[in-house]
């Protein structure tokens, strides 16, 4: 196979270069010990800003005078140059310049000398208050120096491969389906921000680019050529059975869509009639076709029927006596009824009307045999709008209640000139409302079967084919661009799946194997499997010779037509074929640039257009490819560049030991790590248009744009990879540590509606541009059916599927993010609470805490709590009796006690599994007192709330940036904190922030290309 200029080689190339940055970044921080994100005191720039700001010079005297004898008095025992505990060498550290160049580690000893835990409770000495405070505040102040000094650095971001969430989010919106290509990749570690896209944890090795190449295959096996260019399948359509599926299916949903209950149109026609009375004097037809969603073409003809000079005869007549008895002040629903009456009438009158349509035979043709059945589908085609002469005389089949004012319109009439009126407006009234708008299905037309089988089937004997039978939509309810749209998809069809070739190769086969019409030798050199078979010559040769034999067998005048006509058919159709083919082309190479113009994120250069179109000359030439083949190849091609798959960073060529000045992002660039940032995928067409007008930079039009994208659905990627890994519940789908036997309604259904509901919120307060204080003290959730019977909430008159937002849910112990079901699942073992993990998570995940790892001979506490003798209060009690464990465990123990009246499944309860009534009073870690969800949320609002803020800010901002938080940041950070206070801490206002800061804005070193 040819080499693409995009494909795994280029990868390659730039592989190692990637690989080798990465582990020299990795060795570099190999020995942080606690994430850099969610360390940063906000009293850093608060604080040590608002006095005077001390010197190099004076924080390099505080330095010798206070810091290092602090170090060689409290520290360096423990953490000297030999085998340092926790491998923290506090002995290395002998300037300010070297404290500043390690500042993760020194945001460590900050926060061990902020709690109090260092040096530790049995340490020899412990410094006086004072000096720890000074300490503090020197390592504060020179964080607070760094800080300033290098304000806005955007740091180094490196190049880096697209995440498995964002190649997945990517190939979605690049192809129009979700294909899903990663889920069988290694799953991506997270940063040291704990989230995935960062070049800090996506390494990229020949294994993974395998499957890239892989994925790249799978997606082109969902390629489908139509004439004017290229779309993709939700399944792979590579054989004639899958693209048989995508194209029968297009064509259904299409039918399926139009509005064809006569019901709707009565109604329409009805509030027209009557604009007056109901004080809409100005509505026109097609404005309440629109209102309605039906046809404003049929819509017209059937106002037109019912209000033209009254018949007093026939069916319409009857109609029009119906609706006129509906009075004009008639409720809705009255009138609603009425016009399913209407409707009732219409449909149950209609089947028998219907033209009868006999099996065409002819001796020795088999009656299944294509030419047949297809000049009766014809025949019944033809038929949606004709009326069956006399078969409306029998009243006994008109089905209208007693005191209908229709049933005088349909007394049998007496006299010939009656009945000829009569049968009139029988056939005015089947050319108004065929017998069906269209056939989706149909069995074997040839044994007189239900029109059901097969979807648009052409009603053969073992024999594949398909038969398009729509006119009445198209003529009667479609306008011109409807029109267009289902011949356009009736084309696609034809040549994709080159289902009328297949068809027509059926025939022949038929016609030898199940028919013995095609045995005599003359047929010998007809044969399905000759790829000539369709030739225009074989064709007319195999008219001939049957035409000839149906003839001398007995064939009647309208079989031999049938023939005829059956040749001509197929054989003008294989042509058009083969014409509009070869006139497609051009659109699809010309489609094929623009797809790859959409995976580079950016325009495609002239000698990049000119190198695919040359890949794709070459497969044709060189590798005997065609033309289908050969796009797909150039796809894959496309979707193997690291133009595609690799994220815009600092180029390759920089590291952080050679640093470069920061330069503007081009708005390519922009766009892209924009649409990145909210909705981990690619720009959509609005994006990339204000990256060609070059106006992205403008504040103005990018907080529009940020306002628009947080407004859009595809923020969920936002809420499932950034709130998902912030609050730790990306993976919950997969969660499996419920005991189900002792939980039966923890099922599968429950367990995505749990996952869901924090999604929704997030995506619902990002898209009303709520205040991001709802995630803690929102007095409302989202609930479906399943979600809904666990929390006790009443869920009456909505669909399973319809979620609900619930407001006063606290009076049902929800609202906000902490009652959540999902957290309080996934923090629990399965067979009891933990309220350990619970406050756990609250300290870290909400309220940004850094606490170390326990000791490794923690004592555990009881797997199943109704098999303990004590209550987990209880045995946490003893617990923290422990030196060890103290410590720690009084920072976030009673953050999790308060949702012991919550299960292991999150459920509600009053009594644990071992029948013990639940406590839920505690002391937080300040000393005051509250209890449960309410006590727990008024101490995060008076004593907690700017951590939380805080702690929101920081993983925010390290999420767009795609990196780990820098002190140069801080300033931003701070600025992000006042901000979103002054704007009632509306969600925007950090997007914002953030977007129009020097660090989202620009980048170190030349920008690089898409």
């Amino acid at each position: 196979m040819l080499e693409s200029p995009w494909c795994a080689s280029s990868v390659c190339e730039l592989v190692p270069s990637i690989r080798v940055q990465w582990r020299l970044m990795v060795f570099k921080h190999s020995t942080r010990l606690v994430s850099l994100v969610v360390g940063f005191s906000t009293l850093v720039v608060g604080q040590v800003a608002a006095a005077a700001a001390p010197t190099a010079a004076q924080l390099e005297q505080s330095f010798d005078t206070q810091i290092k004898p602090f170090l060689q008095t409290h520290c360096t025992s423990c953490h000297g140059e030999m085998d340092p505990d926790a491998d923290l060498d506090l002995h290395q550290f002998s300037s300010v310049q070297s404290v500043a160049d390690d500042h993760p580690r020194w945001e460590l000893v900050l926060d061990r000398l902020t709690a109090g835990d260092m040096p530790p409770e049995d340490a020899d000495s412990q410094p006086d208050p004072q000096l720890r405070r000074d300490v503090i505040a020197w390592i504060k102040a020179l964080r607070a120096h760094e800080g300033q000094k290098n304000a806005g650095d955007p740091g180094s971001v490196p190049v880096r491969r697209l995440s498995n969430a964002e190649y997945n989010y990517t190939i979605r919106d690049l192809t129009g389906v979700d294909i899903q290509p990663t889920k069988d990749f290694p799953v991506d570690p997270a940063n040291e921000a704990g989230f995935d896209n960062s070049a800090a944890s996506l390494s990229t090795s020949p294994a993974l680019v395998k499957k890239y190449l892989d994925s790249a295959r799978k997606t082109a096996n969902h390629l489908v050529l139509t004439r004017h260019g290229i779309l993709f399948a939700p399944h792979e359509v590579i054989s004639h059975t899958d693209r048989d599926k995508f194209c029968v299916n297009r064509i259904v949903d299409f039918y399926m869509s139009q509005p064809t209950d006569y019901a709707d149109y009565f109604l329409a026609a009805w509030k027209y009639q009557h604009r007056q009375t109901l004080q809409t004097p100005d509505v026109t037809l097609a404005q309440l076709a629109d209102e309605a969603e039906i046809s404003p073409k049929y819509l017209q003809t059937v106002y037109h029927v019912l209000t033209e000079q009254e018949p007093t005869l026939g069916p319409i007549a009857a109609l029009q006596a119906m609706w006129t008895a509906i009075p004009a002040n008639a409720s809705p629903a009255e009138a609603k009824n009425a016009c399913a009456a209407m409707e009732a009438f219409v449909t149950d009158l209609r089947p028998h009307l219907i033209p009868k349509v006999d099996n065409l035979t002819s001796p020795q043709i088999s009656p299944g045999s294509q030419p047949l059945v297809i000049w009766k589908n014809e025949q019944m085609a033809a038929n949606h709008t004709k009326y069956a002469d006399g078969s409306a005389l029998d009243v006994k089949k008109w089905k209208l209640p007693k005191e209908s004012p229709a049933i005088a319109a349909i007394q049998i009439p007496e006299s010939d000139e009656d009945k000829a009126t009569y049968e009139a407006e029988c056939r005015r009234f089947c050319e108004v409302f065929p017998d069906a708008f269209y056939i989706s299905e149909r069995g074997r037309v040839f044994q007189n079967e239900a029109s059901r089988g097969r979807l648009l089937s052409a009603g053969f004997h073992n024999q594949q084919g398909y038969f398009r039978d729509d006119a009445p939509l198209r003529e009667l309810l479609l306008d011109e661009a409807g029109q267009a749209e289902l011949d356009q998809l009736w084309q696609d069809f034809d040549l994709f799946t080159a289902a009328p070739q297949r068809q027509y190769r059926s025939f022949i086969w038929y016609e030898r194997a199940e028919s013995s019409f095609l045995r005599d030798e003359i047929f010998d050199s007809f044969r399905s499997e000759d790829k000539d078979s369709i030739t225009d010559a074989q064709m007319r040769a195999l008219e001939k010779v049957y035409l000839e034999k149906a003839i001398t067998t007995g064939a009647s005048q309208t079989a031999q037509q049938a023939i005829t006509d059956y040749f001509a058919a197929m054989n003008h159709n294989f042509r058009d074929i083969e014409a509009v083919l070869l006139e497609s082309e051009p659109n699809h190479l010309e489609a094929l640039q623009e797809f790859a113009e959409q995976a580079f994120r950016r325009p495609l250069s002239p000698a990049e257009q000119e190198s695919l179109i040359a890949f794709y000359h070459d497969l044709r030439t060189q590798e005997k490819l065609n033309h289908e083949e050969a796009i797909r190849d150039c796809v894959v091609s496309v979707l193997m560049s690291p133009k595609f798959f690799f994220h815009l960073g600092t180029p390759t060529h920089l590291t952080s030991t050679a640093p470069a000045a920061a330069v503007p992002l081009d708005d390519y660039a922009l766009a892209n790590r924009l649409s990145y940032f909210l909705w981990r995928s690619m720009p959509d067409a609005e994006l990339r248009q204000h990256a060609e007008a070059g106006d992205l930079r403008n504040p103005e039009v990018l907080n529009q744009q940020v306002r628009r994208m947080i407004a859009d659905p595809k923020i969920r990627g936002m809420a499932v990879e950034f709130g998902g890994n912030w609050l730790d519940f990306r993976r919950f789908e997969e969660h499996n540590a419920v005991d189900r036997e002792r939980f039966p309604t923890f099922d599968n259904d429950l367990r995505q509606a749990m996952f869901e509901e924090p999604v929704l919120y997030f995506t619902d307060l990002a898209a009303r541009d709520g205040s991001v204080l709802d995630f803690l003290y929102g007095d409302y959730t989202f609930v479906n059916q399943p979600l809904a019977k666990h929390y006790g909430i009443p869920f009456k008159d909505k669909p399973p599927g319809e979620w609900i937002r619930v407001d006063e849910a606290a009076k049902y112990g929800r609202g906000g993010l902490l009652p959540m079901s999902v957290f309080l699942t996934k923090n629990a073992p399965g067979l009891r609470t933990s309220p350990v993990k619970r406050g756990y998570w609250v300290a870290k995940r909400l309220l940004g805490e850094h606490i170390p790892a326990p000791p490794a001979d923690v004592p555990e506490l009881p797997a199943d709590e109704a098999k303990s003798e004590l209550s987990l209060r209880e045995a946490l009690a003893k617990h923290r009796e422990i030196a060890s464990c103290a410590s720690c465990h009084k920072r976030f123990d009673s953050l999790g006690v308060v949702f012991e009246g919550y299960g292991p499944v999150g459920e509600r309860r009053a009594e644990d599994l071992g029948g013990r009534p639940v406590e839920t009073s505690v002391e937080f870690p300040d000393g005051n007192v509250g209890d449960g969800l309410s006590g727990l949320t008024k101490y995060i609002q008076e004593r907690r709330q700017e951590d939380f803020l805080d702690n929101l800010n920081r993983k925010l901002l390290a999420y767009a940036l795609g990196r780990t938080l820098q002190l140069s940041d801080e300033k931003l950070l701070h600025e992000m904190q006042t901000n979103l206070a002054a704007s009632e801490y509306r969600f925007s206002t950090l997007v914002e922030t953030i977007v129009t800061s020097p660090q989202f804005l620009n980048q170190r070193g030349a920008a690089a290309p898409q």
